[in-house]
């Protein structure tokens, strides 16, 4: 939006309705929003760029302190007017330097990779479940479900429990709604205080923009409740983790009609096109990489384990393969068919750059005629070990220093993030990495402090 008059009339729309102030937003390497609060007076010098910042003074912007700073340039595409606070909103914006797309912001390395997909005639559609747990803080430091019926072995789909959240959910879907997400499900999940949305897909830069914004709004409601919403990936040892499920299908640019749906070429008939199976074996071709991004924390990868929950299974994959309606493969094609389902994602991720990567492997596919093998439609826990290497199927990574490692092997991963944004990834959770191994834990001390 460059035209004055564009920005008078959006000037005008939010001050009758009563928003005194923009957020010009952008996010950090956690996908977490940041951004100044602009006057809507002062719209206008918003949407130009008036609004600098000096990436060094937050995680993962590749600048120092000597650079030039960054500029925010919103989207108004996909603005919200908050709706626990209609004084506010909220712009998702992209990050300029001297005039000019910053190479290492987020949402420009996702926009580069849909340029790709649009290159070769495709727009890439994307919806992604929102797991998540709802809170409130002990007395004694800790948390808790906010439930004292919150108590089951097997919670999931249970109605007592999520009535007793009913306050906060129906607050968040009747915002997410206000917003026309279009909320068709929501759910108590298999862990105690946990719970899923679900609502329509939308293109992938639009629904990476409300994936951000949702975890802002799901706290900010939870606060407004004696509660706060967690987005840790498995806050329980013994209960499953928070996915964040990414169903992807690419549609022609012309028509729009899925390209993913089977029109007489389904070679394995699990109800996706040849193309797709094509997109699904460049996934798995970079799934290690790949993982380190859609799983980006020391704590993803005790979700992505076989068991270590109440109810037997932690609903996660563990292996690079891919199947039917199957959940225990790293790419699930549901019965409807027409999409896949990436699972290894959880809700901690940057889905910018989630969605970046999985695309960019996913187009590398295509353009090589990569052929996935046959698919799984058993149990792929009931492997052992010595089975798996026996069909040649390779396991994700098992912890966040190996994905790291994985992640910077890959060529691809390099040239999607581009030099600078990979090395700060690289070298950001390397540290992670290596401050968790340095840190002694509970568990440590109970085990080993007085066993000799």
């Amino acid at each position: 939006m460059t035209r004055s008059s564009d920005i008078q009339a959006l000037q005008q729309r939010l001050t009758e309705a009563g928003v005194k102030y923009a957020i010009a937003s952008y996010v950090d390497i956690h996908g977490i929003s940041k951004g100044k609060f602009v006057p809507v007076a002062h719209l206008g010098q918003m949407m130009a760029g008036s609004e600098l910042y000096t990436g060094a003074a937050l995680d993962g912007v590749p600048q120092d302190i000597s650079d030039d700073e960054v500029a925010a340039i919103p989207d108004a595409a996909n603005l919200a007017i908050c709706p626990w606070n209609r004084q506010l909103a909220w712009f998702p914006g992209s990050l300029y330097l001297n005039g000019r797309p910053f190479e290492a912001c987020s949402r420009n390395i996702l926009i580069r990779q849909l340029e790709a997909a649009r290159g070769m005639g495709y727009r890439c559609n994307l919806g992604i479940e929102t797991e998540f747990f709802l809170f409130r803080d002990t007395g004694d430091g800790g948390f808790a479900p906010l439930s004292d019926r919150d108590t089951a072995g097997k919670p999931c789909y249970d109605p007592r429990a999520l009535m007793d959240n009913l306050p906060i959910m129906d607050a968040l879907v009747a915002a997410m709604n206000e917003l026309g997400w279009d909320v068709y499900s929501f759910d108590h999940e298999d862990a105690n205080g946990q719970f899923e949305t679900d609502f329509r897909y939308a293109d992938a830069l639009t629904m990476a923009d409300r994936l951000v914004f949702f975890r802002l709004m799901a706290n900010e409601i939870a606060r407004r409740h004696g509660a706060f919403a967690s987005f840790m990936p498995k806050p329980f040892a013994d209960r499953t983790g928070s996915g964040a499920h990414y169903n992807l299908s690419l549609a022609d640019l012309e028509t729009g009609d899925n390209l993913f749906e089977p029109r007489g070429d389904d070679p394995h008939d699990c109800g996706v096109s040849r193309l797709a199976y094509h997109f699904i074996a460049g996934v798995l071709r970079h799934g290690a990489a790949i993982s380190a991004v859609i799983a980006p924390t020391v704590n993803s990868y005790k979700r992505l384990v076989r068991q270590g929950s109440m109810s037997g299974s932690t609903w996660a994959p563990v292996f690079l393969c891919y199947g039917s309606n199957n959940r225990t493969n790293m790419i699930r094609i549901p019965g409807a068919g027409g999409r896949i389902e990436c699972r290894a994602a959880d809700i901690a991720c940057n889905p910018y750059l989630g969605a970046a990567l999985i695309l960019a492997a996913g187009l590398e596919g295509i353009r090589e005629g990569l052929e996935p093998g046959a698919p799984h439609h058993e149990n792929m826990y009931n492997y052992r070990d010595a089975e798996i290497a026996a069909q040649g199927i390779r396991y994700l990574p098992r912890s966040l220093g190996e994905a790291i490692e994985a992640f910077a092997a890959d060529p691809l991963a390099r040239e999607v993030f581009g030099e600078a944004m990979f090395q700060a990834f690289v070298d950001y959770k390397t540290d992670e990495w290596q401050s968790y191994q340095n840190h002694v834990s509970a568990w440590e001390i109970e085990r080993y402090l007085k066993l000799f």
